[in-house]
């Protein structure tokens, strides 16, 4: 759909992706959209994601299908930019949701497409950190390509912008991988400091939260938008585990420079990329108070609450 031809509503929904993010999000926007007539929601899935005989996937092509929701073919990799803007010219509101797993060049790839597609609104794959704060030259290159984005999307003016800002995925704390988290051994690793804020949101509210984002009156136009399920130090994460467990937690730090020496000895590992941007403090954590969730009365799950639900048996 071109511009010229747009109402001004998100009636016609194109979701990229279905994984940790992807999910939720489609849950949500299709529930809204059951009381917004004229409403169509569609998924774009890659090929062997469609007819996978793997049981999780399989699960999920099933709810899709059950939510109403229309299955489009399509590869963010194989396809061409023609290819993905052909696809999106048939909707006026595309959305992101397939992370970073897709590559470096991909964010670009598909913004390249939203506007030769001259798309209404685009709500890029940028759920995460404050991009603009951290700045160009981070420990984490991908950043990079992610504000690319953004100056792209700003040099322009046919097609409205919307990125939502969600901070670290609350369950991240908990992955053994990040580190941060050590359950086993009753540890809380600090990066940088113990006083080192980040905010974090569960991809369930972020889900919901970019459902109101999507329909919300008056329309939210070329404009970042900041949610968040909690903002906590590393220090306050050790007290929550702490209360919630009934039992001590160990705090320890990993300073910034000693996470830098870690990733100058292994330049291409991604974990320690985004352990070094983190200890570093900046464009990772934002007050609750003023986000988009508490302006707006909507409910969030705090890190105490996700304690209580996943880790206190």
């Amino acid at each position: 759909m071109s511009v010229s031809g747009w109402d001004g509503a998100s009636r016609e929904i194109l979701v990229i992706g279905a994984g940790e993010l992807g999910m939720p999000v489609l849950r949500n926007i299709a529930r809204r959209a059951a009381d917004v007539p004229g409403t169509s929601v569609d998924v774009l899935l890659r090929a062997h994601t469609i007819d996978s005989t793997v049981p999780a996937k399989q699960r999920d092509v099933a709810e899709i299908r059950a939510l109403g929701i229309g299955i489009v073919p399509g590869d963010l990799v194989e396809n061409t930019v023609d290819d993905l803007a052909a696809i999106f010219s048939g909707y006026d509101t595309v959305i992101g949701c397939t992370g970073i797993t897709a590559g470096l060049d991909t964010p670009m790839k598909v913004a390249q497409a939203a506007l030769q597609a001259k798309l209404p609104r685009y709500f890029p794959w940028q759920f995460g950190v404050d991009f603009d704060v951290i700045g160009r030259g981070s420990p984490q290159d991908i950043f990079d390509s992610q504000l690319d984005v953004r100056d792209l999307l700003r040099s322009q003016d046919d097609t409205e912008w919307v990125i939502i800002s969600t901070g670290m995925f609350m369950n991240y704390l908990f992955e053994p991988g990040s580190g941060m988290v050590d359950l086993p051994n009753d540890t809380v690793n600090a990066l940088g400091t113990p006083d080192t804020a980040v905010t974090v949101t569960t991809p369930e509210d972020i889900g919901a939260l970019t459902a109101a984002i999507l329909f919300a009156e008056p329309r939210i136009r070329n404009e970042i938008v900041y949610v968040a399920g909690d903002t906590i130090t590393y220090s306050q994460l050790a007290e929550a585990l702490e209360q919630g467990l009934g039992r001590s937690f160990a705090l320890r730090v990993w300073s910034e420079p000693l996470l830098m020496a870690e990733l100058a000895a292994d330049p291409d590992n991604m974990t320690r990329k985004y352990r070094a941007v983190f200890a570093q403090g900046r464009g990772v954590a934002w007050g609750k108070e003023g986000t988009f969730n508490a302006r707006h009365g909507i409910p969030t799950m705090t890190l105490r609450e996700w304690v209580e639900r996943n880790l206190v048996e």
